[in-house]
C-alpha cells in the first residue's frame, strides 16, 4: 500500500516538474516584446475592469429617458443621440447652447455665424483643446530648452515655472476672475482699449470669456508640458551632441537632426496627455465664467445632469468616443513611426 502511494506521489510530481519546465521553457523562447507585454497583463486586465465598467453602464443610461431618483425609466435607444446631432437636443440645453453649430443659410451658400460657433458645445472644446494645447506645447518646449541648459540659477528657474502648475484651480480661476472683472479688473479696460475683450460685459461675453479661460489653462499648465518635454530631452545621450559637432553640424541642425527626433517619444506623450485634459474642461470655466458662456461637453454633462439623465450620459458617452479616437491615433502614429 505505501509502495502504490509513493508512485502515485512521485508521478504527481513529475507530471508538476514536466508542466514547470514546459512553462519555463515557454518563457525562455518568447521575445523581449512578448514578455513586457506579459508582464503589463495583469495591469492591462485590471484597468480595462476599471474602465470598461462606467464607460458601459454610461452608455447604458444614455439609452433611457428620466430625471435623477426617478425609477420609471423609459427606453429610447439611440434617440439621444440623433437629438444631439440633429439639433432635437438644444431645448434641452441651458440658455441658448447647442451642440453642433447653428447653420444658416444666405441665399445658395449654408455658412455658420460667429454666435452659432461660440455657442457650439461641440466646437468651443475642440477649439479650446487645439488652441491650448498648440501653445502649451510651443511655450512648454521652448522652456525645456532653457531649463535643458545647465546654468546658474537654473534651479530657481525650474520653481518660477512650476508655480503656475501648482496654484489651486479655486485659487486660479479667482485670479483671472478679480483681473478680468468689469468693474475691478485692472486688465480689463487695457485689453478693451485695443478690442480684444468686451469692456462692460467681459466674463458674459462668449468670445471674451472663451480666450480668457484659454489664456488661464495656458498659463497654468505650460509647466506641465515643459517638464514632461524636459525628461524627454534629458534622456538623450549628450555623446550625440559632441558627434554632431565633430560633424560640422550647427545647432539648428543639431535640434533637427538629434534632439527633435528623439524627444519625439515624450513630446507625443504629452501632447497626448494635455489634449485628453483639455478635452474635459470643466473647473476653469465654472471658476472663471459659467458654463453657459464658455459651453464645454463637461459642462453640458454637469448642467443636464439634473434635468436629463439620459442625455447628459449620451454627452458624455459622445466626449469619451471622441477621446477614444484622439488616444488611438496618437498611440497608432507613435507605433507606426516605430517609437
Amino acid at each position: 500500500m505505501g509502495t502504490e502511494r509513493q508512485t502515485v506521489d512521485s508521478g504527481r510530481e513529475s507530471r508538476r516538474s514536466g508542466s514547470l519546465v514546459a512553462v519555463t521553457r515557454w518563457l525562455e523562447n518568447l521575445g523581449e516584446t512578448a514578455f513586457a507585454y506579459l508582464l503589463l497583463t495583469p495591469v492591462f486586465v485590471l484597468l480595462t475592469a476599471i474602465a470598461l465598467y462606467p464607460l458601459l453602464r454610461t452608455f447604458e443610461l444614455s439609452m433611457y429617458t428620466g430625471i435623477l431618483g426617478n425609477t420609471d425609466l423609459e427606453f429610447v435607444g439611440f434617440e439621444h443621440y440623433v437629438d444631439l446631432f440633429t439639433g432635437n437636443a438644444n431645448s434641452s440645453l441651458p440658455g441658448s447652447v447647442t451642440f453642433l453649430p447653428d447653420v444658416y443659410t444666405d441665399g445658395t451658400f449654408p455658412f455658420v455665424h460667429v454666435e452659432g460657433w461660440v455657442r457650439s458645445t461641440l466646437v468651443v472644446t475642440i477649439l479650446f483643446a487645439v488652441i491650448s494645447v498648440f501653445f502649451e506645447t510651443l511655450i512648454g518646449f521652448g522652456q525645456a530648452l532653457v531649463l535643458d541648459k545647465d546654468f546658474r540659477g537654473r534651479r530657481w528657474v525650474r520653481a518660477a515655472i512650476i508655480i503656475p502648475w501648482a496654484i489651486p484651480l479655486v485659487i486660479q480661476g479667482m485670479i483671472f476672475y478679480l483681473m478680468f472683472h468689469p468693474d475691478t479688473g485692472f486688465l480689463t479696460q487695457y485689453l478693451s482699449a485695443v478690442g480684444i475683450v468686451a469692456e462692460s460685459n467681459t466674463l458674459n461675453d462668449p468670445m471674451s470669456a472663451f480666450l480668457i479661460v484659454t489664456v488661464a489653462d495656458i498659463w497654468k499648465t505650460t509647466a506641465f508640458m515643459a517638464l514632461l518635454i524636459l525628461a524627454g530631452l534629458q534622456s538623450i545621450d549628450r555623446s550625440l551632441y559632441d558627434v554632431a559637432k565633430v560633424a560640422g553640424a550647427s545647432k539648428w541642425q543639431q535640434f533637427k537632426m538629434v534632439t527633435f527626433p528623439l524627444v519625439l517619444p515624450s513630446l507625443g506623450i504629452a501632447v497626448l496627455f494635455r489634449t485628453v485634459d483639455a478635452m474635459r474642461i470643466y473647473g476653469l470655466i465654472d471658476s472663471v465664467s459659467t458654463c453657459t458662456t464658455v459651453p464645454s461637453l463637461s459642462c453640458m454633462v454637469i448642467e443636464t445632469f439634473y434635468s436629463s439623465r439620459g442625455l447628459a450620459s449620451a454627452i458624455a458617452f459622445v466626449t469619451a468616443g471622441i477621446i477614444g479616437v484622439i488616444v488611438t491615433g496618437v498611440i497608432y502614429q507613435q507605433y507606426k513611426e516605430g517609437f
